[in-house]
């Protein structure tokens, strides 16, 4: 009954958790403290906004919603100008020959990302056609784990959340699958992705026949 499968982008299509690493980490020595790749795993499947009020946190900064847009901008201008140099080679391996497949079978698909630079990266990395339908940070008002993502996906698909597979490596995107009432593929570790309904390494020995036997 699967007609759909949604995707994050972030560490399930390609990875640009190094670069949202390596501008959230200037904009803390900018400000005059550290941010390590401990704190980095905070951020993942957050918001630009909720991600900084996170970095402030660790900081013991406070500042007004002005400046922090200002901030947000500026981390935000930083990792465009690393994400401008991505090529094909960043995908993650195996993604590009399961949306073949997914195609050739007839199931739709849909990014569904909190980055407002999804439609860049796909841009980039050669994979904007193959997805019927791109829902990101431009067009949610609400963040995981809240559903809204994965529900516009399949309502622009046209297909009941119930027959679509989410494919998440998040934790917050995971319970924003559940919420939706959708099925759960987590991409990453049984032990962080637990809530998934299947957890797998990534796609390079998953298929799509795997996938409809489940």
């Amino acid at each position: 009954m699967i007609e759909a499968c949604i995707f994050d982008l972030d560490g399930v299509v390609v990875d640009t958790a190094k670069y949202h690493y390596i501008a959230w980490k200037a904009l803390a020595q900018e400000l005059g403290f550290d941010f390590t790749k401990e704190d980095n795993e905070r951020l993942k499947g957050v918001s630009r906004m909720q991600s900084l009020d996170i970095l402030l946190e660790i900081g013991g900064k406070q500042f007004s919603d002005q400046e922090k847009l200002a901030m947000a901008e500026k981390k935000n201008t930083l990792y465009v100008s690393y994400i401008e140099k991505m090529s094909p080679e960043e995908t993650l391996p195996g993604v590009e020959q399961f949306l073949r497949e997914l195609r050739k079978k007839g199931i739709k698909t849909a990014l569904g990302s909190a980055s407002k630079n999804a439609p860049l990266i796909l841009e980039r990395i050669g994979l904007a056609g193959w997805f019927d339908v791109i829902v990101d940070g431009n067009s949610i008002s609400e963040a995981k784990p809240n559903p809204e993502v994965f529900m516009k996906g399949a309502e622009k698909l046209g297909v009941l959340p119930e027959r679509c597979v989410v494919f998440e490596d998040a934790i917050a995107g995971v319970e924003a699958a559940r919420n939706a009432n959708m099925y759960c593929v987590g991409i990453g570790e049984p032990e962080t992705l637990g809530l998934a309904d299947l957890v797998i390494p990534g796609f390079n020995e998953f298929t799509v026949e795997m996938l409809l036997k489940l």
